[in-house]
């Protein structure tokens, strides 16, 4: 498996409300594991938009895998922006047919979060037992240290860099908490404004 550079770790997980200068894009970045549940090596990727949507390219990727249906399967992902309405209704049908796939997502930053088309999207998935989270220090620490290339030491410290990324994160995951909430997802978004400003 290729591995990410530390680099672009830094880059593309960077979960702080605005990019400081030099201005970069932040791209949407899908790192994928399956773990076999019989306790074999699990199977590891990442994939990035390149024509469709990373969650659709992931979505294929599964079904080229021609996995054993009568094995089950924990698939984590670690996304860099949560998934749009359109990726999340394809990731619901894929897992309603594939019940033999237990998948957890766990997304670095809320893509247009006070959109309610979006939240609808994010609340679908959360109806349809496939968990949306907030990533926080265990699944930043645990996509460092599976998907990121070692070799060559890092133009920062990565301890420093694992905490302010669970720092910055827990405005995020009451921003999620807020939109999970029946009757105030729409307004909740005024108060994330007030919310990000005090972080």
């Amino acid at each position: 498996m290729a591995l990410l550079t530390a680099e672009t770790f830094s880059l593309q997980f960077n979960n702080k409300r605005h990019v400081n200068k030099p201005h970069y894009p932040r791209k949407a970045l899908l790192c994928y594991q399956l773990t076999p549940q019989n306790g074999s090596t699990p199977i590891r990727g990442h994939l990035k938009n390149k024509k469709n949507h990373a969650e659709i390219r992931f979505i294929n990727k599964i079904k080229s895998m021609g996995l054993d249906e009568t094995q089950c399967y924990q698939v984590t992902c670690y996304l860099t922006w949560s998934p749009c309405p359109s990726c999340a209704r394809e990731l619901v049908d894929f897992i309603k047919a594939h019940r033999h796939l237990n998948l957890r997502i766990f997304a670095s930053r809320l893509y247009y979060h006070w959109r309610p088309h979006y939240q609808e999207g994010l609340l679908l998935l959360c109806g349809s037992q496939v968990p949306v989270e907030v990533m926080g220090l265990p699944e930043f620490s645990d996509c460092w240290e599976n998907f990121v290339d070692h070799k060559e030491p890092p133009s920062f410290n990565p301890s420093e860099k694992l905490e302010e990324l669970d720092k910055n994160s827990r405005a995020i995951k009451r921003r999620l908490e807020r939109i999970k909430i029946p009757g105030v997802r729409v307004q909740g978004c005024y108060i994330d404004i007030l919310c990000d400003a005090e972080v």
